[in-house]
């Protein structure tokens, strides 16, 4: 495996790996409001997303949750983009 490959791989084994332990203490909720995901990933994105069955809106004791996305499901699906470098819209326009 050449290093190019590994760096990524080992980008987003942190960061799943802090996500992970942040959200187990409390510290990080699991759920985003639209808003909040549309600031991470766009507007278009997000509601494309949601329109192809990607990311579903949250729900508990089978009632939706109001305009909330599971955190974990949107970085799966976000990592999973057919793009080949993904960059949040903060990130975009540096």
């Amino acid at each position: 495996m050449k290093l190019k490959e590994l760096i990524p791989l080992l980008k987003n084994a942190a960061s799943d790996g802090a996500q992970k332990a942040l959200s187990q203490n409390g510290v990080l909720s699991q759920y985003l409001t639209k808003a909040q995901a549309y600031r991470l990933y766009g507007r278009s994105d997000v509601d494309r997303w949601i329109s192809e069955g990607l990311i579903n809106m949250a729900t508990q004791d089978g009632k939706p949750i109001k305009k909330c996305i599971e955190y974990q499901q949107l970085e799966a699906v976000a990592a999973s983009s057919n793009r080949i470098t993904y960059l949040p819209v903060a990130e975009r326009h540096g």
